[in-house]
């Protein structure tokens, strides 16, 4: 009869790091109860990870798996702030910044030389990967793994926490800061932290910047966002896309809708202050209204002290500063 056992693990290490211009210590401790140990087993695999039951054959690749489930990322990188479970991950993530394996046909970097390789077939055409489904091809086999589960609606990655299941280990990975609350990619500018480093990168685009790459055919107007340059151009064209279900009109912006809805056809709720008893369509609209009653004003300025009721009012301020 094959025994089976739980190991919980209790370690901690005190590890020296360099980030290129310094040195600093951390002690990390790991305390996994998610790892089952079959030492007598007669399969090739004995490590058995308890949250989704996938196996390996040796501690250290459980216990790299288990981080998939935990999200815990300790290393981050100073250039992007993007963050890894562990050192070896977060080196080859830097071979990028350095650009020490950039393809020669689009300048896009890769931290090695395997995945600068695997990327160069895309420029030579070759996608020897074929789905069998839709007969669809790619260049690399995970790409074709991801695929394929497009048609199988297989979702092999389960959150422990509330048995959501994704397709991917790296949406996985970013959901389960929905429950943790981390949000490891911090803004050198103004220390705003955020759970995804595409949103700091937007953050850094849209607030720190004034690169704005979107320009209005009609008035040359430049924009930061596509979508504000949409929205823009109905004043051009009058376009109408919100349109009423129970009457013939129509409107520019889904604001504008739900306030027909709400005033003509009593559909919705309304939000109304218990100061002034005022009405609004949108709870975010009642929730700075009451900010102004309180004197509430939680947007900071990182240039000077001066604070704002809106993130709107923040960013019109900022310009001031860019002006100078």
């Amino acid at each position: 009869m094959t025994k089976s056992f739980s190991v919980d693990l209790a370690i901690t290490c005190h590890v020296v790091l360099y980030t290129g211009e310094s040195y600093f210590e951390i002690n990390i401790e790991a305390d996994n109860n998610d790892i089952t140990e079959h030492p007598h087993d007669d399969k090739p695999t004995p490590y058995v990870c308890t949250v989704c039951h996938k196996r390996f054959m040796s501690k250290h690749g459980l216990r790299y798996h288990v981080k998939t489930h935990t999200g815990d990322n300790v290393y981050s990188c100073n250039e992007c702030g993007k963050c890894f479970s562990y050192l070896s991950g977060l080196y080859r993530h830097m071979n990028i910044h350095g650009r020490k394996y950039k393809c020669t046909e689009c300048d896009k970097c890769f931290g090695d030389r395997h995945d600068l390789a695997k990327h160069v077939q895309s420029h030579a055409g070759e996608k020897p990967f074929e789905c069998t489904v839709c007969s669809k091809r790619f260049t690399q086999s995970r790409s074709l793994v991801k695929h394929s589960r497009i048609h199988s609606g297989e979702k092999p990655h389960k959150c422990h926490m509330c048995d959501k299941a994704f397709s991917e280990s790296g949406h996985l990975n970013r959901h389960m800061r929905v429950h943790t609350g981390e949000k490891p990619y911090k803004c050198s500018l103004c220390n705003r932290c955020y759970s995804r480093a595409s949103h700091l990168q937007s953050h850094k685009r849209h607030v720190h910047s004034n690169i704005r790459p979107y320009d209005c055919p009609y008035c040359g107007k430049l924009f930061k966002r596509n979508g504000h340059l949409k929205e823009h151009v109905r004043t051009h064209t009058g376009a109408k896309p919100y349109s009423c279900r129970h009457c013939s009109e129509r409107f520019t912006w889904p604001v504008q809708l739900k306030q027909h809805l709400l005033e003509s056809h009593n559909e919705g709720t309304w939000f109304t202050c218990h100061i002034c008893r005022k009405k609004f369509s949108y709870s975010e609209y009642l929730k700075v209204h009451i900010r102004r009653h309180e004197g509430v004003k939680p947007y900071v300025c990182y240039e000077c002290p001066k604070r704002f009721c809106t993130g709107g009012e923040l960013k019109q301020h900022q310009l001031v500063h860019q002006v100078i």
